[in-house]
């Protein structure tokens, strides 16, 4: 009998480890982020803290994380919204020639088939207090305009003049392509793309101070400097409601789950429109290379 609590007693001991594995890990620190808790971890923490696909590594206090064949600067982890805001490491404070280290475009976000996917693009529609994400690929929300931006950068081979979109980088860029860089905030439609521009360079960036109609490219500069947020928000909502949706909602502070979700049903049937399509490509999730992990 004594045998048999003794095995009773270690399985619950093992269960009460699994359950609340995370509380009993001390946060990691590396550099200027000494946050590092669960779900993410630092590597080199013991096993069995944090998850494997949040890990993050330390190099001369400096704090990186790996995403596709890059490798970003953490700038903030915030447990209470649950983001993450990355760095490109190309760009240099005070140094306006400065440039991102990768073409990061909506081309590498997919729509991913995982139960929950490690991360979602970060959003917050203009004008309102929630902070929303899309943790499935079939669900529907409104489509107000959203803050999250991309740089583009072009090349042109005449000078464009008439477009305000395009931003001259004379003065500050000096690139061996030859003719004239622009940069432009923003999404670019196919009637605002200029004969005889390339582009050359993407770098997103979630920094408010763009939701204005005029910018120079010291702002531009200084939204990239900001970075871009992240979010491991499905696995909360994962947790927390019950594999349904949620947001955050910076008015009451609070993750909020949705009693109902909006359904497209028909997402490239006869009832979808190009709107549809848009919103599912931008309400995208964040593939990570789980293969490496």
């Amino acid at each position: 009998m004594s045998m048999w609590r003794e095995r009773a007693l270690i399985v619950l001991v093992f269960l009460f480890h699994q359950i609340h594995g995370e509380d009993a890990c001390p946060p990691s620190s590396c550099g200027k982020i000494t946050n590092i808790s669960y779900p993410f971890r630092l590597k080199g923490d013991p096993q069995g803290c944090g998850l494997t696909m949040y890990e993050l590594s330390c190099e001369n206090n400096i704090t990186l994380f790996s995403l596709y064949s890059g490798t970003f600067h953490v700038k903030a982890i915030n447990y209470h919204n649950f983001t993450i805001r990355l760095l490109d490491p190309g760009l240099q404070q005070s140094n306006c020639s400065s440039l991102p280290r990768y073409f990061f475009s909506p081309s590498n976000f997919t729509l991913s088939y995982q139960p929950i996917p490690p991360y979602l693009l970060y959003y917050r529609p203009k004008n309102t207090s929630s902070y929303q994400t899309i943790p499935s690929i079939y669900r529907y929300y409104h489509t107000e305009p959203l803050v999250y931006e991309h740089i583009v950068f072009l090349n042109c081979s005449h000078p464009v003049t008439g477009n305000p979109k395009y931003v001259d980088t004379g003065g500050c860029l000096n690139w061996e392509w030859k003719g004239y860089i622009y940069a432009v905030a923003g999404d670019l439609i196919a009637e605002e793309f200029e004969v005889g521009c390339d582009v050359k360079l993407v770098s997103p960036t979630s920094w408010w101070g763009l939701d204005t109609n005029t910018y120079s490219y010291a702002m531009m500069h200084t939204a990239l400097l900001y970075g871009f947020e992240l979010s491991w928000i499905p696995l909360v909502c994962d947790d927390r409601c019950a594999h349904s949706d949620c947001y955050f909602s910076s008015s009451s502070q609070t993750l909020k789950c949705y009693k109902e979700a909006w359904w497209l049903y028909y997402p490239f049937g006869k009832n979808s429109t190009s709107l549809d399509y848009l919103c599912l490509n931008w309400y995208v999730i964040l593939k990570t290379n789980l293969d490496s992990t």
